[in-house]
């Protein structure tokens, strides 16, 4: 009988059976005292489309062709403490109001699930945050702050390494990776590697391996930090910040607990290295404890910087025990700081790769002879015996630099090749932010007055470099 449609009668119409078993049944809300009285009245005649009231229950259902079922839809699972309060749930017209704990009282308040049929409030964020899937939020969802200051630090994921791949020594302050020291006391090695994991970590193809050497006895405590020029410190003064950073240990490492101790350090001087001096120190992130394991996991801890701070260290410290196995190290990379609470994806302090290299440069530019008889500056002659040579940086260096370093290097002119340089001396250096001329004397056998050149003797081991560190 189902599907007739709608007719409408007119006055003096004979209503045949079949009109009556359709088009007037099906146009009509039936009304029964309860639900068994219906199964009894409609027994046998039942038809997909019929609209039943049940007047026990005051509940309006319609018959779907296996059951009866509430004419409003499936809404009785919303109640009262999840969210959402609903009067007469499965009446004809329910009620549905907010039982949410808290009043929505701020343009851009949200209603959202956290479970089945259960909602909460989400706050409005500031003005220009972004919403983002935060799957260990309580609704799931977060307001997220455009980072107010980029990653000020440099080299946080370990690709640049001018001085080399692999830095072994002690010293009070000895770099490593560019922009990285140590104060290593006993026998280090901090080492280039590649993460090889693209499961725990965001695509980062290098970290820093900083491993006591195989046998070491020493148990001094070290650090491996990076000290921040004041102009990239500043911007977080006053703010809640959280530093975080990738890292596992090799199958030796051997400090208590596996534990490296992680801190964030401030200062109230300029461009000062902690390993040094440092003025007005201060731990917005203190004496943290990082449990590592094999595996690549990401640490986050927040702290709040003083608006007196004008210079910020990241501070990684490692206390071996015992005697060093083969794999006695722990390794770091995707090292970040952001403003808020909450660990941004990473990011490098550089949009691009070019762009880092530049950025470490201006702490420290190293020219290495990548072949034989590579030219690392130009000048002339001014007698046999010395020369002048001016070397270009590729950057505005931070400061004129304060320190020259050097390998197998040799003059030439058009007419000899002269003496080692390094068997003779930089007798004076003239240096600014952008150039640096080498005043070389106790060279022989060059012609006087002659262009010459200053160069790699030996393909991969000479080099020229100037610092401009802190």
């Amino acid at each position: 009988m189902a599907g007739a449609g709608y007719k409408l009668f007119n006055t003096g119409d004979v209503l045949t059976a079949a009109q009556v078993n359709t088009y007037l049944m099906q146009q009509t809300v039936m009304v029964f005292a309860s639900s068994a009285a219906r199964t009894s009245a409609l027994s046998g005649v039942l038809a997909e489309g019929m609209v039943s009231y049940l007047q026990d229950t005051n509940t309006l259902e319609v018959y779907d062709g296996s059951a009866w079922v509430g004419a409003t839809g499936d809404i009785t699972g919303l109640t009262a403490g999840t969210g959402i309060s609903i009067s007469s749930a499965t009446g004809p017209v329910p009620t549905i109001t907010s039982d949410v704990a808290t009043t929505f009282d701020a343009k851009g308040d949200l209603v959202v699930g956290t479970g089945a049929d259960t909602f909460a409030k989400l706050t409005v964020g500031n003005s220009g945050d972004t919403i983002v899937a935060d799957s260990s939020a309580t609704v799931g969802l977060r307001y997220s702050a455009t980072p107010s200051a980029s990653n000020p630090i440099l080299n946080s994921s370990f690709d640049i390494w001018q001085r080399g791949t692999s830095i072994a020594g002690t010293g009070a302050v000895l770099y490593t990776a560019d922009r990285w020291s140590t104060n290593a006391t006993s026998s280090f090695t901090v080492s280039r590697q590649t993460t090889s994991d693209t499961t725990n970590l965001p695509n980062i193809q290098y970290c820093a391996r900083f491993a006591r050497n195989s046998g070491q006895t020493t148990t001094t405590a070290v650090s491996f930090i990076q000290s921040m020029e004041s102009a990239n410190s500043i911007p977080f003064a006053g703010k809640t910040v959280t530093m975080s950073f990738y890292a596992r240990k090799g199958a030796n490492f051997s400090m208590a607990s596996d534990n490296l101790i992680v801190y964030l350090i401030g200062g109230t001087g300029t461009d000062q290295n902690y390993q040094t001096t440092y003025t007005g120190a201060s731990f917005p992130i203190n004496n943290q404890t990082a449990t590592l394991t094999t595996t690549w996991q990401r640490f986050s801890y927040t702290g709040s910087v003083a608006t007196t701070v004008t210079e910020l260290t990241a501070y990684f410290q490692y206390q071996g025990v015992g005697t060093a196995g083969a794999a006695d190290y722990f390794e770091i990379t995707g090292v970040q700081i952001d403003v808020g609470s909450v660990a941004l994806p990473y990011r490098r302090s550089s949009a691009t790769l070019a762009g880092e290299l530049a950025a470490c440069q201006r702490y420290y530019y190293r020219i290495n002879a990548d072949s034989a008889n590579s030219v690392f500056g130009v000048g002339m002659n001014a007698a046999s015996t010395s020369a002048n040579h001016m070397v270009n940086f590729p950057v505005s260096m931070r400061v004129a630099p304060t320190s020259l370093e050097y390998s197998t290097i040799q003059v030439s002119d058009f007419n000899n090749y002269g003496t080692d340089a390094t068997t003779a001396a930089f007798g004076s250096v003239s240096t600014s932010k952008n150039t640096c001329i080498l005043y070389i004397s106790g060279i022989t056998g060059l012609t006087a007055n002659q262009p010459s050149f200053l160069r790699g003797k030996t393909q991969n081991t000479s080099y020229v470099a100037f610092s401009a560190e802190l």
